[in-house]
């Protein structure tokens, strides 16, 4: 079966995502924690939480994925952004801490023209303050496009940040496709060679997520700007060789592209249409 759904807003609670979700075909979902431009998160109804733990129960919705707000920036040149990261970031574990078997996706960040052994020294110092052996939810990397000075435009830096976290069990991956593609990783022509690659410097067991996008720019461009599947650079065959493939067929596909819920429903649907239930 294949595991897909898209972005939905938060802003209606927990309940309302898990009915748009069976709405438009879909039996998992990414939100946002709080506002993405940073700010203060709503109250935790628990209530909600409760009545959509039973919805999703009764309709098939797996696992789901949190993302930070954009915002979160953990390797800052400004202490009191660093800190802010710091502060978001544990607030939303504990929020999560009521949501069972959710996952929690987190851009590394850029240094500023730190340097990259530094920006990945503040991200690391940053897990090491947070995550405990009490800590529930995974927390995943995103792999980057490598514009500017983003931390994670390569394997080996996820790996390094990895290697620096002392609770590293409670670490993983989430592969953009958009993304990895901009930053030079050929998915399209060489998707075996690309996983092989992951596979070597990080290992497949820490790959936790996909988010399934197109591209607007060309392959190595580090841009970092999604397209709707099979309107990018990217394409649908190559997005439809990523969810068969036989290495990723149970993982969670989370859609980032630029629609709304009818678009998203087009999407989930096509992308059904093309899956295989080999891939299993």
């Amino acid at each position: 079966m294949l595991r897909i759904g898209c972005h939905l807003s938060s802003s209606r609670g927990f309940l309302a995502m898990g009915e748009d979700a069976v709405k438009i075909g879909a039996n998992t979902f990414q939100f946002f924690t709080r506002n993405p431009r940073g700010g203060k998160a709503k109250e935790l109804d628990l209530a909600d939480l409760e009545a959509y733990v039973a919805f999703a129960g009764e309709h098939g919705i797996g696992q789901i994925l949190a993302h930070a707000p954009y915002t979160l920036n953990a390797c800052a040149l400004d202490a009191g952004i660093r800190t802010f990261a710091k502060e978001t970031m544990a607030d939303d574990l504990l929020r999560l801490s009521h949501l069972p078997e959710s996952m929690y996706n987190f851009h590394p960040g850029s240094h500023v023209k730190q340097g990259v052994d530094v920006g990945i020294a503040y991200i690391s110092g940053m897990l090491n303050e947070i995550l405990t052996p009490e800590t529930k939810t995974v927390v995943l990397l995103e792999t980057m496009a490598g514009k500017g000075s983003e931390v994670g435009r390569s394997f080996e830096e996820l790996r390094c940040i990895l290697d620096q976290v002392e609770l590293s069990e409670k670490m993983g991956v989430c592969l953009d496709t958009c993304h990895v593609y901009d930053a030079g990783y050929d998915i399209v022509g060489a998707l075996d060679a690309v996983l092989k690659e992951f596979d070597a410097v990080i290992g497949l067991e820490r790959l936790k997520a996909i988010h399934l996008n197109d591209s607007k720019n060309p392959f190595a461009s580090h841009k970092d700007r999604h397209e709707k599947i099979g309107e990018g650079s990217i394409g649908l065959e190559a997005l439809t060789a990523v969810i068969n493939h036989p290495k990723l067929g149970k993982l969670p596909f989370f859609l980032e592209t630029p629609n709304e819920l009818s678009g998203y429903a087009a999407e989930i649907s096509l992308l059904k249409s093309r899956y295989r239930a080999d891939a299993d």
